[in-house]
């Protein structure tokens, strides 16, 4: 496990990301048809949009601004985000093309502040166990060791996902790829804090972030932190039904 370097500053630590990249572009494919008539971050879960699900854990974690990539059904989601107050919205617009996460983050990077910032998807989101997991990866964040800290989740506390898992652990919180046809306990949950540094060099246009994080695997800076909770991953239509199902007996 990571433990966290004592510095703080009124209860929040001086690293803690004030910006985040949410990543929302996507075509949402395996939605359909639902997003046939909108984009899938406007996909409502127990009432509210898969995307003010996001905005609202960002909030909640004292994240000021957030730049919001759109592609799909784009004047949908310009108007949706034109209503909210926190945190503070700018869209990065992708009309002309899909640049993937990688590349939607790179040219998002003129937006951001801070030498590190959240990034989370759009499409997936958690019910917090007894704290709040964004704050959790910043407690834990450490620019001198990490390029990247991801929130992931075990396969046993996640809700909608039917892969066969991510990552595995090494001892000291260094995350390991999956081999092939092998399982591993723990799948990324949508949910990181990246440094601007892992992004010197990285091309223009669609690429995966897959590519970086492989980078920083490659020189022991990709680190993990687990879940406190339940992943609950919306992909499909009848995702929605689960994670609505699961929203409930967390209330219950």
């Amino acid at each position: 496990m990571v433990s966290p370097p004592p510095r703080t500053r009124r209860g929040r630590r001086l690293s803690a990301p004030s910006d985040a990249m949410v990543l929302a572009a996507g075509l949402g494919t395996r939605m359909k048809p639902i997003t046939d008539f909108k984009p899938k971050p406007l996909v409502e879960v127990a009432g509210k949009t898969l995307l003010d699900h996001v905005l609202d854990k960002l909030a909640d974690a004292g994240v000021a601004h957030a730049v919001v990539n759109v592609h799909h059904h784009a004047d949908q989601m310009e108007a949706h985000l034109a209503r909210r107050q926190a945190p503070r919205v700018t869209v990065s617009d992708e009309r002309d093309g899909l640049l993937d996460s990688g590349g939607g983050v790179v040219k998002a990077l003129p937006e951001l502040s801070g030498e590190a910032f959240y990034v989370l998807n759009a499409d997936t989101f958690w019910l917090d166990g007894a704290s709040r997991n964004l704050e959790r990866l910043a407690e834990i964040w450490d620019p001198e060791r990490m390029d990247t800290l991801l929130l992931v989740a075990a396969l046993t506390a996640s809700v909608g996902f039917d892969g066969a898992g991510d990552f595995s652990f090494s001892s000291d919180g260094r995350l390991r790829r999956r081999a092939e046809r092998q399982v591993t306990p723990f799948a990324y949950a949508g949910a990181a804090i990246m440094s601007r540094a892992a992004f010197d060099g990285a091309p223009e246009g669609p690429f995966s972030l897959n590519r970086l994080w492989n980078k920083a695997i490659e020189a022991d800076r990709l680190f993990g932190l687990r879940l406190d909770g339940v992943w609950l991953h919306v992909g499909t239509p009848q995702a929605i039904v689960e994670a609505e199902q699961a929203i409930a007996l967390s209330v219950a």
